[in-house]
């Protein structure tokens, strides 16, 4: 990253108030991706698709082209958007509750397909902008408006937390798949790391690819910003390992154009 990307402010990103809560990870997740974009100078040809969810507010701060489809449609909105615009970043940010549950056969077969974006799934293991549901990411234990005793895989079935990333790993059209987490400064330059090679890729003509990103939700765990950071740590990357956890059979196969502006 260029000295002044470091100290100034990315042009792909808004300067207005935010709207997330305080401790939210969003807000880090957007500059993540607007850093790259600047760098790698595609925010002329940056197309963010943003569903129902914490995640609808991401046009409000993305100073690019953005589309809203309907709840758990991004993937299929991607589809058509990126089949028309081969030539264009095509980004789908989407939360647990839209991606791993409404929107499961949307992204499922897109992934399955091979479609060429890239998926930014922030997993904060709760709906968040409803009114802390359970989600399907929720863990065992955990509490939610829906489960106030917490979740119960078997007697009260349930069911267990969604492992979207490894799902999506075992199908064929997935090019990159990828978790990281935004809870501590190791964490974030690890996760910025995985989110940029997902873009090279994509722009390289590889397969879906998608980061998976693990972020805290004070609100919705009803705790201190402080005290969700540590939660997330001690209980969320035990059962969503963080990590690479599926790389193009190639590492070289990225051309030396999509490399622009590489750290």
């Amino acid at each position: 990253m260029s000295d002044k990307l470091k100290a100034g402010y990315p042009k792909s990103l808004k300067k207005i108030q935010t709207k997330y809560c305080g401790g939210c990870g969003h807000g880090l997740i957007h500059r993540i991706i607007t850093e790259i974009i600047d760098e790698m100078g595609l925010q002329g040809k940056t197309i963010i698709t943003n569903p129902v969810g914490c995640s609808i507010w991401a046009d409000l701060y993305f100073d690019t082209d953005t589309v809203q489809p309907a709840h758990g449609r991004t993937p299929a909105a991607a589809t058509g958007i990126k089949r028309a615009l081969p030539d264009h970043l095509v980004i789908c940010y989407q939360g647990d509750g839209d991606m791993a549950a409404i929107g499961t056969a949307e992204m499922i077969h897109a992934a399955n397909r091979g479609e060429k974006f890239t998926t930014i799934f922030v997993n904060n293991a709760i709906y968040g902008m409803t009114g802390g549901q359970m989600a399907p990411t929720t863990l065992i234990g955990q509490k939610a408006a829906t489960a106030p005793y917490g979740r119960d895989a078997v007697e009260a079935g349930m069911g267990y937390p969604i492992r979207v990333a490894e799902l999506l790993s075992c199908l064929d059209g997935t090019a990159y798949i990828a978790r990281g987490a935004v809870n501590n400064p190791a964490n974030v330059r690890k996760t910025r790391n995985y989110i940029r090679k997902a873009i090279q890729l994509q722009m390289s003509g590889v397969g879906f690819t998608m980061v998976e990103v693990l972020s805290q939700c004070p609100t919705g765990w009803s705790m201190e910003p402080d005290e969700s950071v540590e939660w997330l740590e001690k209980n969320m990357i035990p059962v969503f390992p963080l990590g690479e956890i599926k790389k193009p059979a190639a590492e070289t196969a990225v051309p030396a154009a999509a490399k622009l502006g590489a750290a």
